[in-house]
């Protein structure tokens, strides 16, 4: 907190709030999502629209996630993983986009049941949807898919506060 004297003789007062629960600062908040909106730039509009609108639904069901986001130059794609604590890799959803498009990864996809076969994807562990516009989010398969990977999720989520965002640098490249 920071009191000014204006010219006028008033004095203002100026506070950065800290949300309950949260160890981010606004200011890093500001910065961190200033960090983000510089690497998803370069995708069409239409995906940074869908991107924004899967950021605030996820953000709205999972509140005290982390937002852990990755850039993957050799992909051109970034990823957003929602995430119990600053680790990615323990993140239960994510969201990729790229130029080809958005997607919804399930980190632990393999083990899910999915009677409408919605599930994409041969690898060990993650599983993903094509995400055609926001409301993909809302059909209730994939509503039921994203409540049965959060209650599986082995790491579990606060129970209040908010959670912050995060950007991990992107790794070099790789020399042969």
């Amino acid at each position: 907190m920071s009191v000014k004297k204006e010219a006028s003789g008033r004095r203002s007062i100026q506070v950065e709030v800290e949300v309950p629960g949260s160890a981010q600062s606004a200011v890093a908040r500001r910065s961190a999502e200033a960090q983000l909106r510089t690497l998803i730039a370069k995708f069409a509009p239409a995906h940074l629209r869908l991107l924004g609108a899967m950021r605030r639904w996820l953000r709205k069901r999972l509140p005290t996630a982390h937002e852990v986001v990755y850039e993957y130059h050799n992909l051109g794609a970034v990823v957003i993983s929602f995430s119990p604590n600053d680790h990615g890799y323990e993140g239960v959803l994510g969201i990729r986009a790229d130029a080809n498009g958005v997607k919804l990864y399930f980190n632990q996809g393999k083990e899910l049941p999915d009677p409408a076969k919605l599930l994409q994807g041969s690898g060990r562990q993650t599983r993903s949807i094509d995400v055609e516009g926001a409301s993909t989010l809302a059909r209730p398969a994939v509503a039921s898919l994203i409540d049965e990977a959060i209650a599986r999720n082995p790491v579990p989520f606060e129970g209040a506060g908010r959670g912050s965002v995060v950007i991990r640098p992107a790794s070099p490249k790789k020399r042969r």
